[in-house]
């Protein structure tokens, strides 16, 4: 099946009624729910099944489907004349002056606006699902309604043309109650179907919702309320009580609780302080704050959490592949069945066997829906992406949540991951020669150049004591052992012990101080000017509240988890041992945590690595599941598979969690799709009349098949609220 994608199209489109699309938004994408490859610029419908194509984003601003409107216009207009043709086809014989032959008659007129209006569109998507050569539940509709429609307009048209044998009570049978019937029905599956669809996207307009309209802009001296679009990077604003953060930033001044529960899951608030970061569209709860906007329009955490939402939702799910398999033949099949079906009750069955044949074919083209099979897994992913969303986790795509439930093994990086990834500065110890205040200096101006927390922490120290840093002539992170740099024209060299190896730098000197603030659970780094130890600088990250909770809850599902940490060996093996992880290795390298990962892998464990630095991006991509800490590194979160906003590690347990519930819930759907049409495919055939006397009317038919899908999407949609 070809592609479809016009990206970058904006001709006019039609909605597969036959009449003008709705105009789309500027720039709009709209796709199928069951084929995102397909992205066109104007609502309509797939070029594949058929089905109505949804904007890839939506909007807040957007109305009700116009389809949904169109759809619910026909059928309460036709229903009425669907109910009378009903009444007629079942007792009209004793009512109609005439007798049968002018009721035949009736019938047609009172069914064609049925039939031909409120049927239009079902007509138009069979005709275009011909003309794309991809056959589908209209291309089977269209056939089964237009074959007992024009069955019925030439048996009353032209009666001499049947055989004796297939007169009932002196006429040739009719079937316009049926393809009227069907006509209702499948406007009425297409009218709950298109409601329970909508749902799927109400997370990501819940988080459209989030952010605020306008922002207070502090600019010399004044303030002024402006639009939210008018603000850019490095505005200073206001937050005042009760308000919700515009922008992502840093607080300038004040100190307030800030609830973040709506991008983060954390249900606590959080205090914040000058230094602080701000998410935008979490709520300031108490005290006022002015903060500077660092992150403005789609760069905002609430622009990326919509983005990922969206592209999730819309990603295939590798369980989908054996049932998009059964849908590539599924309608020639059923075709196929259709006729033999017509064939066998024409040549083998009771009189008037052709009349049942007939019969039963319709009822077989009706009853097969492809359509439930194509949502089983769509619908769930949907749903569950947009309820991770609501709880701070954030899946790349539908296969890391299939296959999250099956990692057996968790390798975590301390800093950020386990601890709280805000250091704070121990000491400092110089080496023989060197004052303690030089060595700040010098680690704080070299480290100016860093995003590293460890970093951070010195150079605030630095700043805390009022030393004068000088910004490095030179600078490169030596990523996961330190940095390298020149100030003042002294090469200099601050990190681990395997950067002082490389440095060719005796560290040994300092080595009893370095092991005994590490037995404490201190990072300690070497500072070498020139080449030689200058000193060392000890700082403390301490272990998060709810780690211990997490790894309880992790062994719990059976999960092993290793700690690889660019910290030296005796500052993990203590944060470790508090926290009874087992295995642990420290000072390793990037390529030292990939190759964890792929040694684990060839030992058939399936792995999942949390991380929230550049060093950890290669162990990321590598693992069978990547989870980046939000609050880390872009390069990380670009690197994994799930995202955790709050880079809690009890989120790592809701997300397999979520993924198990996910999973059964598409089982679920694909097995009741396959039960669906394996069942109703032979009672519409009538292979049970031999033992029960009993056919299956085509106008039941067209009932289950409207109700395949919608208990399909009922079904994805209890994730919403099972899943917590």
């Amino acid at each position: 099946m070809n592609d479809v994608a016009h990206p970058h199209h904006h001709e006019p489109g039609h909605d597969g009624h036959g009449e003008p699309a709705v105009a789309a938004a500027e720039g709009a994408i709209y796709t199928c729910p069951m084929h995102p490859q397909i992205r066109l610029p104007a609502p309509g419908n797939c070029p594949i099944c058929g089905m109505t194509l949804e904007p890839v984003m939506p909007s807040l601003e957007e109305g009700e489907n116009p389809e949904l409107v169109d759809f619910r216009r026909r059928f309460w207009w036709t229903l009425p004349l669907t109910v009378i043709v009903t009444a007629l086809a079942m007792v009209g014989h004793r009512m109609v002056e005439g007798g049968l032959p002018r009721q035949s008659w009736i019938e047609l007129l009172l069914s064609s606006p049925v039939i031909l209006w409120a049927g239009w569109p079902f007509f138009a998507r069979g005709v275009q699902s011909v003309k794309n050569r991809s056959p589908n539940m209209w291309t089977l509709i269209g056939l089964g309604v237009s074959s007992a429609y024009g069955y019925s307009i030439v048996a009353t048209l032209a009666p001499g043309l049947f055989p004796p044998a297939l007169l009932m009570d002196g006429r040739v049978g009719v079937y316009y109650e049926a393809a009227a019937v069907i006509i209702s029905l499948t406007l009425l599956g297409q009218i709950l179907e298109l409601k329970a669809r909508s749902q799927t996207s109400a997370a990501i307009k819940s988080l459209l919702g989030l952010a605020p309209k306008t922002a207070r802009r502090i600019r010399a001296g004044t303030e002024e309320d402006i639009p939210l679009t008018h603000v850019h990077v490095g505005d200073s604003l206001r937050v005042r009580p009760g308000e919700k953060v515009p922008v992502d930033g840093v607080v300038l001044e004040g100190e307030s609780a800030v609830d973040e529960s709506m991008l983060t899951g954390e249900p606590l608030p959080v205090t914040k302080r000058p230094g602080d970061k701000v998410i935008g569209a979490t709520i300031n709860t108490s005290g006022a704050l002015v903060m500077r906007s660092e992150k403005v329009g789609g760069q905002t955490m609430l622009s990326q959490i919509v983005q990922m939402v969206a592209l999730a939702q819309r990603s295939r799910a590798p369980m989908q592949r054996l049932a998009d398999v059964v849908a590539g033949y599924f309608v020639g099949i059923v075709v196929l069945i259709a006729v033999l079906t017509l064939l066998g009750w024409g040549f083998f069955g009771p009189e008037p066997s052709w009349v049942y044949g007939f019969v039963n074919a319709v009822a077989v083209l009706i009853i097969a829906c492809p359509c439930a099979l194509g949502l089983a897994t769509p619908m769930s992913i949907m749903a569950a992406t947009g309820r991770a969303a609501t709880q701070g986790i954030l899946f790349r795509d539908a296969a890391a949540i299939e296959g999250l439930r099956k990692i057996d093994t968790l390798i975590v990086d301390k800093t950020g991951t386990l601890t709280e990834g805000k250091p704070a500065f121990d000491r400092v110890i110089p080496a023989p020669g060197f004052a303690e205040q030089d060595v700040l200096q010098t680690a704080g101006s070299v480290d100016q150049g860093s995003e590293h927390p460890l970093a951070q922490a010195i150079v605030a120290e630095a700043r805390k004591r009022q030393l004068a840093l000088d910004k490095p002539e030179t600078f490169e992170s030596a990523s996961g052992i330190g940095v390298r740099g020149s100030v003042r024209g002294r090469r200099i060299a601050l990190g681990n012990t395997a950067l002082m190896e490389a440095e060719k730098v005796d560290w040994k000197v300092l080595q009893k101080e370095a092991e005994g603030l590490r037995s404490e659970g201190a990072s300690v780094m070497y500072l070498a000017v020139d080449g030689r130890l200058a000193g060392l600088i000890a700082v403390s990250d301490p272990v998060k509240a709810t780690t211990v909770e997490a790894l309880a809850t992790l062994r719990a599902a059976g999960i092993t988890v290793i700690m690889a940490t660019g910290d030296g060996l005796t500052t993990a093996k203590s944060v470790a041992t508090r926290l009874g992880i087992t295995e642990v290795y420290g000072e390793v390298k990037p390529q030292d945590k990939l190759a964890l990962v792929e040694r684990l892998q060839a030992q058939g464990k399936t792995v999942a690595m949390a991380g929230d630095g550049i060093n950890d991006a290669p162990a990321l991509a590598k693992a069978n599941v990547g989870i980046a800490m939000g609050t880390g590194t872009d390069v990380a979160i670009n690197s994994a598979h799930v995202t955790l906003v709050k880079g809690d590690l009890r989120s790592i347990a809701r997300s397999r969690l979520l993924s198990l519930e996910t999973v059964r819930n598409m089982r679920q759907n694909l097995g009741f799709a396959f039960v669906y049409n394996a069942l109703g495919i032979p009672l519409a055939a009538g292979l049970l009349y031999p033992f029960t006397g009993q056919l299956l009317s085509p106008m039941v038919a067209a009932l289950a098949m409207s109700l395949s899908s919608v208990s399909v999407i009922t079904n994805a949609l209890r994730l919403r609220r099972t899943a917590k």
